[in-house]
């Protein structure tokens, strides 16, 4: 089912791909959505979503974690194999261990369910804003082997790219321009994030992320690097004999809870 705002949309009236099996939950967010000047295309399950994405080629996708055939955490995954758009996953489990998950398969945001629809478009359009190229981009910066490039979204490691999201790009690019700076967490989700509060966990997901990427050995950093008790820095030198090695993970700090109110969902039961 695909709706398209008439009237007051935003510059670019961007596409957005909703992923809800409950239809009110759906219906209400896609209201809000309309409401903000957006297309949106709407998908109950997670087969129709694939097929969705693929057709449609949306600027962002909303994606609900629990799913009828194809859970959201999946859904996420294989569209990370197939394109970079941004995902923000909503989910009504509570545990951290569920919403880091979500993030470590390529998430660039979450919401918790009861959550409030403004904040949820609010969401979308930060999310957009810094995912969608400005007419006067930053420059380039280069450091360590690693060349980040604004105008074009793009990042390489001695001339290889490295697939990144939208928040892995951002928190790199924040840090690359800071180099040898320390910031805190908090610090990190207010000026990458663009929240005032939320889970600090969604840093240090992104943070071991981004080692995975272009750490030699990311258990043992040596770019991005974590001052114990206060944040993390970019130091920017690496040894000319080096050489990235993906898909090691890296230590992990837990962070607090946070959820939003308003709209609420129970995914069924399905926990």
């Amino acid at each position: 089912m695909t709706t398209n705002a008439a009237s007051a949309a935003e510059p670019g009236n961007r596409r957005i791909l909703l992923v809800e099996d409950e239809q009110t939950i759906a219906d209400v967010v896609r209201d809000y959505l309309l409401k903000a000047g957006f297309q949106v295309d709407m998908a109950g399950d997670g087969f129709t979503a694939l097929d969705l994405a693929a057709t449609r080629q949306p600027d962002l996708v909303i994606l609900d974690r629990m799913l009828p055939g194809l859970d959201g955490v999946e859904v996420c995954r294989r569209l990370r194999l197939s394109m970079s758009v941004p995902v923000i996953m909503v989910t009504a489990l509570g545990t951290e261990d569920d919403r880091i998950l979500g993030l470590e398969m390529g998430a660039d945001d979450y919401v918790t369910k009861p959550f409030s629809p403004r904040e949820l478009v609010l969401r979308v359009k930060s999310v957009l804003r810094r995912s969608i190229k400005e007419f006067t981009p930053e420059p380039p910066v280069e450091a360590a082997g690693l060349e980040l490039d604004p105008a074009s979204r793009t990042v390489t490691h001695h001339g290889v790219p490295l697939a990144l999201t939208v928040r892995e790009f951002d928190l790199l690019a924040f840090l690359m321009r800071r180099p040898h700076q320390v910031f805190s967490r908090e610090e990190l989700i207010k000026a990458v994030w663009g929240w005032d509060f939320g889970d600090l966990s969604t840093v240090t997901v992104h943070v071991r992320r981004l080692r995975e990427k272009i750490e030699a050995n990311p258990t043992k950093p040596e770019l991005l690097k974590t001052v114990w008790g206060v944040g993390y820095r970019f130091d920017g030198k690496r040894s000319e004999t080096e050489t990235v090695r993906p898909d090691v993970s890296g230590p992990d700090v837990s962070g607090p809870d946070v959820s939003g109110p308003n709209v609420s969902g129970g995914d069924h039961g399905r926990q």
